[in-house]
């Protein structure tokens, strides 16, 4: 059963708008993330994997692969800064199935905040820094 609930959220995740789902290459790895409003997830996803749906949550998904494009099990640590100079540290958690691999965060937030993400990937000996940015919306 719960193996139906991830692939609900592999699927859901894989069918967010292409937009919503960028990538960067970092040393030896293809980093691809995305962030979106928790509300997008069905209830049951949000509950299988102890997430809170709102429209004031922030979703941050992070898949890591070789160059090859086979997925990588890292250590992820970071944090989002906003326009106003707050800072929220991202607790990630780690999400298996099958071959694939993913890392989710929450990041609650206010309508219209803009935040910087600088994330810390470990792995394979080294360390990589992603950043982007992101502007959150209440639906």
């Amino acid at each position: 059963m719960k193996t139906a609930w991830i692939s609900c959220l592999l699927a859901l995740l894989m069918t967010l708008p292409l937009r919503a789902e960028q990538m960067k290459e970092l040393g030896p790895w293809q980093v691809h993330y995305s962030a979106f409003n928790s509300s997008f997830l069905t209830p049951e996803v949000a509950k299988a994997y102890g997430l809170e749906r709102s429209r004031y949550n922030g979703i941050i998904n992070i898949a890591v692969q070789n160059k090859k494009g086979v997925a990588q099990a890292v250590g992820i640590s970071g944090e989002a800064k906003n326009l106003t100079g707050t800072i929220r540290t991202l607790s990630f958690q780690e999400v298996k199935e099958g071959e694939s691999i993913y890392y989710l965060a929450v990041l609650p937030y206010r309508n219209e905040d803009t935040y910087q993400f600088t994330l810390k990937i470990m792995g394979e000996g080294q360390q990589q820094t992603l950043t982007f940015q992101q502007t959150f919306y209440v639906d």
